[in-house]
């Protein structure tokens, strides 16, 4: 039959067409789990996430001092094969995880590696982040994520050839001297804040002038191996990048607002999940993306039952995908027959707290209901109109703040206090509880702030029961 293409672009009618039918930023399926049990699993640390950092550049270290040293020789082969495997390849979940902060509990830590990847894997920092914040929010979604990798009809030949990454990294580096230039294109429009584009052209021309260095530094020592180590791994590395991320969501359904059936979840072996940072355990990644990847594994066996049937391995994930790419390829719109199990009483978005709904103002101030916040403990309160969240920071001081985070409308009571700050679950944007701040992309706006007091055991704010403002601070 003839196929069917579709308009996989940020711009053309898809695009539109998502939004019309209420795929656009929609409300996805999430398992049911213990409110306190997530917040457990959502908790950070820096010790886990260091020892694999270290043990990581340990490796590509000593990689790519044993290639460098076997220069001439034919060990240089396999020495620079591991080396941009690593540099090329596995650096992707290091980009991913610490991209989404989730990885070390300080940001600084987070930050100082995302910057490296991205330049490792070719990715200007600034627009992937940018990108991978609506990837999670329109996942597979036509016309609305930036990151499909396979537009229907899809085919193994293209697999095979995307595996050289060939045009898949020659097209990151045509990207990047465009944007070095000071040309902008529609996915940044649509996708990165007017405020933010000064530094994806900056970042632009950093990577720029380090290839530029590289390529004069090769020139003068008539030799290719400083490609092979800079640059050259985007390219000759990046199978390993593929080889992992066609499992996450190639062959599965689109425009479904349901990760069960858009996402995969693969069971693997202990040198792929370090090498991959447990991203294995997709489905669970896209529906809690603010656990951190060393918890993955336990938040797999807390809602397995329901979730579709992990493959058992990567020889099954790709006998999967072979066989949907056949049948898509002769019809589109055909689709992977998935068994979804049912979630009897689903009870929707996992909420951090428990619903309270206030009393009538007393000489104009509203009843919240006890003191009795522990350190990092949050309660959801609606007072007429108003979603509003109580929180008690982890110095101990109780905040009201506006429920519904500013950037991407989910509810912040399913989200995790960090400290002073709360972190939104859906894109892992945060804000300073105190002031309303947004303290990480992609928050542009502050949420606004009320004033709160305990009288007599009882928290108590001075906002009108119509939900409107009433002696509220927005600080």
């Amino acid at each position: 039959m003839t196929a069917t293409v579709r308009d996989y672009s940020l711009t053309g009618v898809e695009s539109t067409r998502a939004v019309e039918r209420g795929l656009a930023n929609g409300q996805w399926f999430q398992a049911d789990i213990e409110p306190d049990r997530l917040r457990e699993l959502s908790v950070r640390q820096n010790l886990r996430p260091g020892i694999d950092l270290v043990l990581w550049l340990a490796l590509i270290v000593a990689s790519g001092a044993f290639a460098w040293s076997q220069r001439g020789s034919w060990w240089a082969v396999p020495g620079f094969f591991v080396y941009g495997t690593l540099v090329g390849g596995s650096t992707d979940a290091r980009w991913h995880e610490h991209g989404h902060g989730t990885a070390f509990r300080s940001q600084w830590l987070n930050d100082l590696v995302y910057y490296p990847a991205s330049f490792m894997l070719a990715r200007e920092a600034t627009y992937w982040r940018w990108s991978h914040f609506r990837h999670h929010t329109d996942t597979i979604i036509v016309g609305r994520d930036a990151e499909i990798i396979f537009p229907r009809p899809p085919s193994v030949a293209k697999l095979a050839w995307l595996f050289t990454h060939l045009e898949g990294g020659s097209g990151l580096i045509r990207t990047t001297v465009k944007h070095a230039l000071g040309q902008s294109d529609d996915n940044i429009d649509v996708l990165v804040p007017e405020s933010e584009r000064g530094r994806v052209f900056l970042e632009a021309r950093i990577y720029v002038a380090i290839w530029v260095a590289t390529i004069v530094w090769a020139i003068a020592t008539r030799s290719l191996y400083p490609l092979l180590l800079i640059g050259g791994p985007t390219f000759y590395g990046a199978w390993l990048v593929l080889f992992f991320g066609v499992t996450q969501h190639a062959g599965l359904r689109e425009d479904e607002l349901d990760h069960r059936r858009s996402t995969r979840t693969v069971l693997v072996n202990p040198v792929f999940r370090f090498l991959y940072l447990n991203m294995n355990y997709h489905v669970e990644h896209h529906m809690f993306p603010a656990v951190p990847y060393y918890n993955l594994p336990e938040l797999h066996g807390e809602i397995r039952e329901q979730l579709a049937e992990p493959k058992p391995g990567m020889i099954s994930a790709y006998k999967e995908i072979f066989y949907a790419f056949r049948e898509q390829a002769k019809d589109p719109s055909w689709e992977l027959p998935r068994h979804i199990p049912d979630v009897p009483g689903w009870r929707g978005p996992i909420v951090q707290g428990f619903e309270w709904a206030g009393d009538s103002s007393v000489d104009g101030w509203t009843d919240l209901g006890p003191a009795d916040l522990a350190s990092g403990a949050m309660r959801p309160v609606d007072v007429g109109d108003a979603k509003l969240l109580l929180a008690c920071t982890d110095t101990g001081d109780v905040v009201l703040v506006d429920r519904i985070c500013t950037h991407g409308d989910a509810d912040l009571a399913t989200g995790t206090i960090l400290g002073c700050e709360i972190e939104c679950p859906k894109h892992n944007g945060r804000f300073d509880l105190r002031t309303g701040e947004g303290t990480r992309r992609p928050i542009q706006t502050a949420l606004m702030t009320y004033t709160v007091r305990t009288r007599n055991g009882r928290l108590e704010t001075h906002i009108a029961a119509s939900g409107s403002a009433a002696n509220g601070e927005e600080r």
